[in-house]
């Protein structure tokens, strides 16, 4: 089964490609030949998540599924949710990202966060969505080289290491997106 993965983030479809049985044959938006930035206009996670499946679905006519996924802190009312690749402006740096966070947290006692994935598939003219939620808490300071986005600040529950601090197995095995995968994995079993 050939499915795209409707992403540009070369970290990202790595990290999935580890989760991927052999028989999904999974190819990213460049092996499509689309390049577009697909807006993300969406109010919610869901809504961005259809939005990019349902572009290539549209004008690729191509079985695909797209993720969004947002990083929620408790202290800052669900901020940067939906705005996670974009919390401090559009160039999407995560550096920045995590700086802006890290400061905006600087006078909160409560650090607690979340991460959300919700993935949208399309697949014979219908329409799934599947969702997997980690918690966690921010961390102090960035720590770890491994991941991306907000993996050196994010702390899971039960690990003493950040999500860049863990081997990719084991980030795979708990994340937010790991447990939304395995759900689309089941399905397409």
């Amino acid at each position: 089964m050939k499915l795209v993965f409707a992403t540009h983030n070369k970290n990202k479809l790595e990290e999935v490609k580890k989760i991927v049985p052999p028989h999904i044959e999974l190819v990213s938006l460049t092996d499509i030949g689309c390049f577009d930035d697909i807006p993300e206009t969406g109010a919610t996670l869901e809504e961005n998540a259809h939005i990019k499946a349902d572009y290539v679905t549209k004008n690729y006519g191509l079985a695909c599924f797209a993720d969004d996924t947002g990083l929620l802190v408790d202290a800052l009312n669900g901020a940067p949710g939906v705005y996670s690749a974009r919390y401090a402006g559009t160039d999407k740096n995560s550096d920045d990202n995590m700086n802006k966070l890290l400061e905006n947290l600087k006078s909160k006692n409560n650090r607690a966060a979340h991460f959300k994935t919700v993935i949208a598939l399309n697949i014979n003219n219908e329409k799934y969505e599947f969702s997997g939620i980690v918690e966690g808490e921010i961390t102090q300071a960035k720590k770890g080289e491994k991941g991306f986005g907000y993996d050196p600040i994010f702390l899971p529950n039960g690990y003493n290491e950040t999500f860049a601090e863990l081997p990719l197995e084991t980030k795979n095995a708990i994340s937010h997106r790991g447990r939304a995968m395995r759900k689309l994995i089941d399905f397409l079993q």
